[in-house]
């Protein structure tokens, strides 16, 4: 599905009858993939080759441009598979560069980011963050199969909730 399309089948959600929310300029040659939306419907994160290079981009669908993430996308590795939390705040992805992938967690309020499995062995795919930032689900290939895991980042994480409620996932 191209992101024309999608912004076609946003802009049809909506309660009023009003044209799409993506503008022209995704209707481009580049490869554009691997969509994810923040859980309040601002952002679209998604894998494009726009700049040259394979990277991450997030398009702001309300202001209609593109959002500057400084320092995410690296020139020695490759971002891909983007989950947003609820406001877009923090981003996870897979980092790949020569040696292996790691999940990256990218704070756009300190635009850092953070390698979140330095620690674990094997390999790694299809992140995903809880809308308040605090847990990452993700695929591990460490015991010779692929597994499920969730990380906790504590409790002392700010939350991306409006409200700053947390999840709950945990009693």
């Amino acid at each position: 599905m191209s992101l024309s399309l999608i912004g076609l089948l946003l802009g049809s959600c909506s309660q009023e009858d009003s044209p799409p929310t993506i503008s022209a300029e995704f209707d481009s040659r580049h490869n554009d993939e691997q969509p994810a939306l923040s859980g309040d419907g601002r952002f679209l994160a998604f894998v494009s080759n726009r700049s040259g290079n394979r990277g991450i981009l997030l398009y702001d669908l309300k202001e209609r441009q593109v959002v500057s993430l400084p320092r995410l996308n690296r020139s020695d590795a490759i971002a891909e598979s983007p989950s947003l939390s609820y406001t877009g705040r923090y981003i996870v992805y897979i980092a790949s560069d020569s040696v292996r992938p790691e999940i990256e967690l990218y704070d756009r309020v300190l635009q850092q980011p953070q390698v979140l499995t330095a620690h674990y062995r094997g390999w790694f795919r299809n992140p995903s963050i809880s809308p308040d930032g605090r847990y990452i689900a993700f695929e591990t290939g460490g015991r010779g199969q692929w597994d499920i895991e969730v990380m906790d980042r504590g409790p002392n994480v700010e939350s991306d909730m409006p409200d700053g409620r947390r999840s709950q996932a945990f009693p």
